[in-house]
């Protein structure tokens, strides 16, 4: 078995919002105390649909690793690298591109999605069609076996699992696999190894899922295997040969629950974001030029709170004794609306205050960015050529 691994990427496409920190980075922050976790700039995924605008990608990549850096994700505990300086990734893609069957790529459910919203782009191109196989090698290639995904993101993980196990199926079948998995077996001992060839026959004849889980287990529990004979005995359970890319599992994320300034989903596209760092005058003039409930026209009359975008801030930062003075003051008129938009002004200036001081060290002395950067790439890369030595040995490209 390989060990614990955490991988997220986002792609470089200016100043991080708080939907971003609500969505995302709030969850990486906790990762990190967790699992080992590799987060990494998708500058590459950023050029499949701005391929035209290549500019505007270094500077969005720089600002928002220190908007990660902001947020807490902290780069003695998490590997924080680009996509572009691995190119493994790149490797690793191609490489795989050979056994990927053309129609996998074009059921894809966002593909078509992205297509009719983005109409305005040519997005006939290659990079676009085989982004989800570049987002599988991201993942494959650093043997990730977490990977953080709202529901939406799951037809994604399932692809990049079935990619693995058609690589494995296909070129995991070392010399003599099958005699030296048989031997992996007796050192399970006689009646531990019974017992895992009992879960391999109930799987591999009746698709018995959870024999499945149990022979994993038996494997992960014995003492005396060394890593190539787990692989060996993980592929002889599943009738794949040797695992040399692991399937990755989802780490299921909640949706954010960050509305914009309009009551609809922040996002940029909308124009109702607040960026991370963004100053405090900015912070305040934006909430309190929020609309309120349409039959407040008057100070006097009376609103609905669930008509009310600022409301649902108060969702995210009002504590209970805040939100029952809103309902009790919005209901009956006693409060105006200025009034009800203080706390939510307080409360996202409060969230960004540690945001902004920890993001001065680094816009104060930038190649301190660059140092955990570069860092992180090096890391990240010693994982990644570990995996294409195995990659190419099995795809017979070892010229040694």
């Amino acid at each position: 078995m390989y060990a614990e691994r955490v991988l997220s990427g986002m792609r470089p496409t200016g100043s991080l919002h708080l939907g971003h920190y609500h969505g995302v980075l709030k969850n990486w922050v906790k990762l990190q105390h967790d699992y080992p976790c590799l987060f990494f700039v998708a500058d590459w995924h950023a050029l499949t649909t701005s391929y035209d605008q290549p500019d505007i990608i270094e500077k969005a990549a720089w600002d928002m690793v220190i908007d990660w850096l902001a947020a807490g994700v902290d780069p003695n505990q998490a590997t924080i690298f680009i996509q572009s300086r691995v190119p493994e990734h790149a490797e690793l893609h191609l490489l795989m591109s050979m056994m990927t069957p053309l129609g996998w790529l074009e059921r894809v459910p966002t593909y078509k999605d992205q297509i009719e919203k983005l109409s305005h782009k040519d997005l006939t191109t290659y990079g676009f069609l085989g982004y989800p196989l570049l987002m599988s090698a991201d993942i494959l290639v650093y043997r990730a076996n977490r990977v953080p995904v709202g529901e939406d993101q799951i037809p994604h993980l399932e692809f990049s699992r079935e990619i693995a196990r058609r690589f494995n199926h296909l070129y995991g079948r070392e010399p003599g696999f099958e005699e030296k998995a048989l031997e992996a077996v007796k050192k399970l001992g006689g009646k531990v190894g019974k017992r895992f060839n009992e879960l391999r026959t109930r799987f591999q004849q009746d698709g018995d899922a959870a024999a499945v889980e149990e022979g994993k287990r038996l494997v992960n529990e014995a003492q005396s295997l060394s890593l190539v004979d787990r692989e060996r005995l993980l592929g002889h359970l599943e009738g794949t040969g040797k695992m040399i890319l692991v399937e990755p599992d989802a780490l299921l994320t909640e949706a954010s629950r960050m509305p914009g300034l309009d009551g609809q989903k922040m996002s940029k596209s909308y124009g109702n974001t607040i960026t991370l760092r963004e100053d405090e005058a900015s912070v305040t003039q934006k909430v309190k030029r929020m609309p309120t409930d349409p039959a407040r026209v008057r100070r006097t009359d009376a609103g609905n709170p669930d008509k009310c975008p600022v409301w649902q801030l108060h969702q995210v930062y009002s504590d209970g004794a805040t939100k029952e003075w809103v309902r009790q003051g919005c209901t009956s008129a006693g409060i105006g609306c200025i009034e009800c938009k203080q706390p939510v002004i307080d409360g996202i200036l409060k969230e960004q205050a540690p945001m902004r001081e920890r993001a001065q060290v680094y816009l104060d002395n930038p190649a301190l960015v660059r140092e955990i950067v570069n860092d992180g790439c090096a890391k990240a890369r010693r994982l990644a050529q570990e995996t294409m030595t195995d990659v190419r040995a099995a795809m017979g490209l070892n010229y040694a």
